[in-house]
């Protein structure tokens, strides 16, 4: 997946805060298909198969319910490397019985999309070849349209699912955020995205390598939502993998340039966008 890989700059992981960690593993496992990498009292470490984890969750010690209309996570997405695989947890889940909100077709990709029991948002999705992705100049075509649901069990040639395959990674991730021009300036200017789609004044995506989009930014729950409270459920951090040193002192400059604050931390830079969304800037 070369979009996910240098010199790329790109999401590699996603941390949540949850209200009861077993609660939690049980539906992440059991309906989702993670594998637990590592386990503490409070806190876990979820991967695809033996592959690397890309999912923490957090359990709060004071627990504040999920708030709507706030800044944070709409949902972070899961990319499974094939059409069948996608097919696979789609029957999968429709036998749980677990409760879906939605199937889409995007043109460069089908996706499939549910909630956790705190409500963070998840897709599920199986991107179509990048050389099938359609582009005007700049802009990648991107639509929300029906899924083929039935073409998409079908490629899943009854397969027996088996968990969430290898190969599986965080394929990108979609905020809430408090207003647009600062915000995608913040990761622009600052991070070095590109803008590869917008509708209107409601949501930009954006990218490096040319991918359809590593970052998703709205407006839905409101221009000027507050940050959610910080013993909320929800998005505690994410993740960007920064391809070398270099590149992230360059990447610390412009930040600090355009106002955001940076803090280090056991060895790992964060910082947060001007919707207060928290980022943590590791580099590989």
């Amino acid at each position: 997946m070369t979009f996910h890989a240098d010199p790329n700059i790109y999401t590699k992981s996603v941390t949540l805060k949850v209200s009861d960690l077993e609660k939690s593993l049980l539906f992440y496992k059991e309906v989702i298909g993670f594998s637990i990498a590592s386990q503490e009292k409070k806190k876990a470490a979820l991967c695809a198969g033996a592959g690397e984890a890309f999912l923490f969750i957090e359990e709060l010690d004071q627990v504040e319910p999920k708030k709507m209309r706030t800044t944070g996570l709409y949902h972070f997405a899961i990319l499974v490397p094939s059409r069948e695989q996608l097919g696979m947890i789609l029957n999968h889940i429709l036998e749980t019985g677990y409760p879906l909100q939605g199937a889409s077709d995007h043109d460069v990709s089908e996706a499939i999309y549910l909630a956790d029991p705190d409500g963070n948002g998840i897709e599920i999705y199986r991107d179509r070849k990048s050389t099938d992705w359609v582009w005007d100049g700049d802009f990648v075509r991107m639509d929300t349209a029906y899924m083929d649901t039935k073409g998409v069990l079908a490629a899943s040639s009854n397969r027996p699912w088996n968990g969430l395959s290898e190969g599986t990674i965080l394929g990108h991730i979609h905020l809430h955020v408090a207003e647009l021009k600062e915000t995608v300036d913040f990761y622009v200017k600052g991070l070095g995205f590109d803008v590869v789609q917008k509708y209107g004044s409601q949501a930009f995506f954006l990218s490096t390598g040319h991918y359809h989009h590593h970052i998703g930014l709205n407006v839905w729950n409101g221009v000027g939502a507050p940050v959610p409270n910080k013993n909320q459920v929800g998005l505690a951090y994410y993740e960007l993998n920064i391809p070398g040193k270099e590149k992230l002192e360059e990447i610390k400059q412009k930040l600090t340039e355009l106002g955001a604050t940076i803090t280090e931390e056991a060895g790992t830079c964060y910082t947060a966008d001007p919707s207060g969304n928290r980022i943590r800037l590791s580099n590989s």
